[in-house]
């Protein structure tokens, strides 16, 4: 979502983070690496069509999909209101009549007011309407094509043409020319972020490529709001003029953020218009031209003045607008759409929910009153039902499945150990003899006998070992210790070469001070630096030679050097491949692009060849159906292999290319399932009961609260619970004595981002996962995050090998903009596919993020719908889509709606559906976010709790020099108040704390929620139960029930009286488990909490690249 601080993936770089780092970072400026001479241009591979059937086929006869009539079980819902949301309107060239539109629909009515009659409605989104010059027409923005577009319809709503046919950049705010000949708008345009910048562009009225009128400045810097002089010789645009190039949140709204620019059609020059602080936004000439109406901020509040041209005197009229959208994304505007009546006397324009009109020349206000009654036809969102907590799981998260040379057994890494299994049958058994440490990254030596691999310990930190392939002990073969990834084999197996990364965030930064790629000999001794570029090291035929994959400028690239670091040639360039795999003859290539697997031949052309789906030089064939990674090659080069979650796939040369020998006719399809290499394990859980006597008790059963309650546990799960006269306590069943204590359910946080893992090392004891469980969250959801390091850090918690809250996760984020983890959607087959690569690594849910067209969206709820999934979809501080969410069923709705009020058609649309609210208030669209808040009010850097847990130093460089507002200009108030509204009208509020302070800014969700008026119990709710029920978890979660999981938290004073009070913690109790104040498990057994790396003489050491928001930060989702 934000971008500040940004979060530095990078700076632990791995092929993964590689992919991720299009996403979660903007800009890489990294070391180019190329080969000399540098020749052009650039062959490209391309697929045969003999491959056909291993690449990617569409069905040109598969229906098209229908927006208006999305698949699902739907219902109609009255919507009867005399004020509404943020409305577009314009006034018709005789005056007589307006125009604007309301949750998706466009309505008319005398200029006067009156009733409103519907002239476009439906499932489709449409907005924004403006009377052509002649008033026979309406141009308008709709969806009904499948993304925004721009449309004109008669004046009474028949006859709709499309006429831009965007199908990624997308269009809206449409205004005619003069001469209603053309039609100008503002084209979408991303980059490797989602939201991006604007351009405007004008199309004919029937259509056409359009031409550009402007060119963006930066990739994320908007423009918008297009307006004509009366004599078509200008465009008025509104844009935002902050200095930079990255966007950034909660900016100052009392400088200077946007200003009207004014292009002059004739000679093309642009020029700053209207300036100064407070912003200029949403020009709109008079009809005569001598005055430019437009909305500046005063002192926070939006204000609609007007200039006179000549003289350029600027008067306001109006002071009482609804708070505009400069300080957020506002791609469909930053304010709805004024029109001035054709006697260049009076401006309407929409504010307080109500249409109005102002006499400019008084400044005398009136109503134009409107009634809607209306219906909208809505789809039941899709939401699991979640087993959180069965007995045994499986386990799905399977990392660096490597089959032996020779193809009879795998070896990989579950649970945090490495197994080895026989293929094709067989079962997983422990590959080494040890259990004090964590092993990753097998690697297999090519004649088969022996796999290298690193290990992991907090304390120790890791090494680089080799076992046989038979099991046993391993062998370290490294003099230090350090952070140690990616070991291979050369192909003599006489030589070691790995990778060390830093550490400094989750991990120590000690032994970190000199990453890169190394060598040591396979008996062990002195380690020798090859080189400080490039990541996966692997070879070729040769032992001679290092392949590494590297980035030239915004490529990806695939290097080789010799062994001494030197004769660096650049063989493969890529814009969005992740992982590379030579095969062992050094003949072919595989590689993974956009979360597939591809392979083609691999040759030497004396200069870099360009490798994509689509490229133009030689063969290349798709060999999965959904995804693959972790690639690797069968001994004899004829195999390529890849995992997706715990199935093993594989695919013989001859069966991806029609003039390998061997091959049939007809090439097979990519499998669809492979070989099931998973296994099933216990779930930990803490055996025996215990009681927990004398307390209050804070069920969430409705309104309960039970004072001298008695909670009876017995394993994991409530046994009984009632008051003490009524709920004995069994005889020999231990007693915990809580008296004067309250005792709530675990807090659920329903939109949690932080580290789980750093290069996939997974510490042992993670700082971030006892922050949390020591404020009493005991349920995190991650609605964006690494896929193998969330899910195998999710199942080394279940089965009790770590401790941590409850953790679930959408995994990897299906990203609608341009990058190499875009989640390329543009059918139904599209959809399922990429929702079952998710479900296979272990997600129930999917995060939505900003694909840029309603069909796609649509897709996702479908597939979603028909795999059983749940879908979170990223808001994206856009009003109009996150309607349409709602509309289109979504199981929720993430991050705050960014208007500062929402009125009856939001409200009443709402609380007939069962979509939920996760603000996030703490990062809240619209204004200065909570966290600020927050961090003014009280002494964030000294707190009690987050001292024992954060480091020092990533805590006091938050922390210690907040940033403050005045009183009415924080936004998360207004936020919290709308939250408020909709959950007393039956809205499902729930809280999620994107990481902004661990553990801490849950509670200050909860707080938030309290200032914007919801009462104490209602706001313990909302951080309980409404995240178990939003996310489908309230059969185990969310109340004290029995049957219900023993997650609680015990609190030394009375949330109820003072909602403060929930940071108050006496005990955590997490899966049955007791943990005090410190951490350390009190019962039923007695564990105490190991130091963290930070917390010894050492604790001072950090990663030269890292940064505080390394564990977290804006730049999440």
């Amino acid at each position: 979502m934000f971008t500040q601080p940004m979060r530095n993936d990078m700076g632990m770089i791995d092929m993964k983070r590689l992919l991720l780092a299009g996403v979660a970072s903007l800009v890489f400026a990294g070391p180019s690496w190329s080969q000399a001479p540098q020749p052009a241009p650039t062959p490209e591979l391309t697929p045969d069509p003999a491959t056909a059937a291993s690449t990617e086929a569409k069905d040109d006869n598969a229906p098209k999909w229908d927006v208006q009539a999305p698949p699902g079980p739907s219902r109609d819902i009255l919507i009867d209101v005399t004020r509404g949301t943020w409305m577009s309107l314009d006034v018709s060239p005789d005056g007589q009549t307006v125009v604007f539109d309301m949750l998706g629909d466009i309505y008319v009515m005398p200029i006067g007011g009156g009733e409103a009659r519907a002239i476009a409605s439906g499932i489709a989104w449409d907005m924004q309407p403006k009377w052509s010059p002649d008033g026979r027409h309406i141009a308008f923005t709709s969806d009904r094509a499948g993304g925004d577009n721009i449309w004109i319809m008669d004046a009474d709503g028949s006859n709709p043409t499309q006429v831009s046919k965007e199908t990624f950049r997308l269009l809206n705010q449409p205004e005619w020319s003069p001469d209603g000949e053309f039609i100008i708008g503002r084209k979408h345009f991303t980059s490797a972020r989602s939201l991006g910048a604007g351009e405007l562009w004008m199309y004919h009225r029937s259509g056409g490529g359009g031409v550009q009128m402007t060119e963006r400045r930066t990739p994320q810097k908007d423009t918008g709001e297009p307006a004509f002089s009366p004599d078509g010789r200008y465009v008025y645009f509104s844009d935002d003029a902050t200095p930079g190039n990255t966007f950034e949140y909660s900016k100052d709204v009392n400088g200077q953020i946007y200003i009207i620019r004014r292009l002059d059609r004739e000679t093309g020059e642009i020029e700053p218009y209207v300036t100064g602080p407070g912003g200029s936004i949403r020009p709109t000439p008079s009809p005569d031209g001598r005055s430019l109406a437009f909305i500046r901020r005063v002192r926070y509040q939006s204000v609609l003045y007007v200039m006179d041209i000549e003289s350029g005197r600027e008067t306001p009229v109006f002071s009482g607008l609804d708070r505009d959208l400069q300080e957020t994304w506002a791609i469909h505007g930053v304010y709805p759409a004024i029109s001035w009546t054709p006697d260049n006397r009076s401006i309407v324009f929409w504010a307080d929910g109500r249409i109005q009109r102002v006499e400019v020349a008084s400044g005398t206000v009136s109503d134009i009153p409107f009634h809607v009654a209306d219906t909208r036809r809505i789809q039941e969102p899709v939401r699991t039902v979640v087993d959180v907590a069965p007995d045994q799981f499986d386990v799905k998260m399977i990392r660096w499945a490597k089959p032996s040379p020779d193809g009879s057994r795998v070896v990989f890494e579950a649970l945090g150990n490495l197994w080895i299994r026989d293929l094709p049958t067989g079962t997983p058994r422990r590959l080494t003899r040890q259990s004090d440490h964590f092993e990753l990254y097998p690697s297999w030596s090519r004649d088969g006998r022996s796999v290298v691999y690193t290990t992991w310990d907090d304390q120790d930190l890791g090494t680089v070992r080799v076992v046989s392939a038979n099991g046993g002990e391993g062998r370290v073969v490294t003099q230090n210790p350090g952070h140690y990834v990616e070991p291979t084999f050369s192909p003599d197996g006489r030589t070691i070469v790995y990778r060390t990364v830093d550490g400094g965030g989750l991990t120590s930064a000690l032994w970190g001070r000199d990453p890169g790629i190394y060598r040591v000999p396979a008996s062990g001794g002195d380690a020798v630096r090859v080189t400080g570029d490039g990541v996966g090291p692997q070879f070729g035929a040769d032992g001679d030679r290092l392949f590494l994959t590297g980035r030239d400028g915004d490529k990806r690239t695939l290097m080789s050097v010799d062994l001494d670091g030197d004769d660096e040639r650049t063989h493969l360039t890529s814009e969005w491949a992740n992982e590379f795999a030579i095969s062992p003859d050094g003949r072919w290539i595989g590689w993974t692009e956009r979360f597939n697997a591809y392979v083609a031949p691999f040759v030497a052309a004396g200069r870099p060849i360009a490798v994509s789906t689509g490229g133009k030089a030689l063969p290349q064939a798709r060999v999965t159906r959904d995804s693959g990674e972790w690639l690797s090659w069968s001994g004899d080069s004829q195999r390529l292999q890849w995992s997706l979650g715990s199935e093993l796939f594989s695919r013989d040369l001859n069966q991806a290319f029609t003039f390998v020998e061997g091959a049939p006719d007809e090439l097979p399809k990519p499998d669809e399932r492979g070989i099931n290499i998973g296994f099933t394990a216990d779930a930990d859980k803490p055996q025996g009961r215990m009681a927990l006597t004398g307390a209050r008790l804070i069920t969430m059963n409705g309104t309960e609260v039970i004072e001298n309650g008695v909670v009876i546990v017995d394993g994991n799960r409530i046994e009984a619970i009632g008051p003490a006269a009524s709920t004995p306590v069994p005889a020999g069943v231990p007693v915990m004595d809580m008296a004067g204590k309250t005792i709530m359910p675990g807090i659920i946080d329903g939109h949690w981002h932080g580290a789980m893992g750093s290069d996939e090392i997974i510490p042992e004891q993670s700082w971030v996962n006892y922050a949390s469980l020591a404020f009493g969250v005991t349920t995190i959801h991650n609605p964006s995050a690494d896929t193998s390091e969330i899910f195998a850090h999710s199942e080394l918690a279940r089965a009790g090998r770590v401790v941590a809250p409850r953790i679930f996760s959408t995994g990897t984020i299906l990203y609608g903009a341009t990058s190499g983890a875009t989640a390329k959607i543009d059918s139904l087959d599209d959809a399922l596919s990429t929702l079952r690569r998710m479900q296979a690594a272990g997600a129930w849910s999917v995060k939505s993020y900003n694909q840029p067209r309603r069909d796609q969206r649509q897709q996702v709820i479908e597939a979603a719908r028909q795999l059983n999934m749940s879908v979170v979809p990223e808001g994206g501080s856009l009003y109009q889509h996150n309607m349409s969410m709602i509309i289109d069923g979504h199981t929720t709705i993430e991050h705050s709606i960014p208007l500062a009020r929402l009125y009856d058609d939001v409200h009443q649309l709402w609380r007939q559906t069962n979509v939920s609210y996760n603000p996030t208030i703490v990062v809240a669209y619209g204004g200065s976010y909570g966290e600020n808040y927050w961090y003014q009010e009280s002494q964030v850097w000294n707190d009690p709790i987050l001292t024992q847990y954060v480091p020092r130093r990533q805590l006091d460089a938050r922390a210690r020099r907040p940033v403050t507002a005045p009183d009415n200009e924080w936004n998360h108030i207004s936020v919290a108040r709308e939250a408020t509204r909709l959950a007393n009208e039956g809205v499902n509020v729930q809280i999620g704390a994107h990481g902004q302070r661990e553990g801490l800014a849950a509670h200050w969700e909860m707080w938030s929620l309290a200032q914007g008026g919801m009462a104490p119990l209602e706001v313990i709710r909302a951080g309980t139960l409404n995240g178990a029920r939003g996310l489908g978890l309230d059969r185990d979660l969310g109340s004290l029930e029995v049957g219900k999981l023993a997650d609680m938290v015990v609190l030394n004073s009375n949330p109820l009286d003072n909602i403060r009070n929930t940071t108050a913690i006496a005990y955590t109790i997490a899966n049955g488990r007791v943990y005090d104040s410190g951490m350390n498990e009190v019962a039923p057994r007695q564990r105490p909490r190991q130091p963290f790396w930070f917390s010894g003489a050492d604790g001072e050491a950090v990663s030269t690249t890292a940064t505080e928001s390394d564990t977290h930060g804006h730049d999440s989702h």
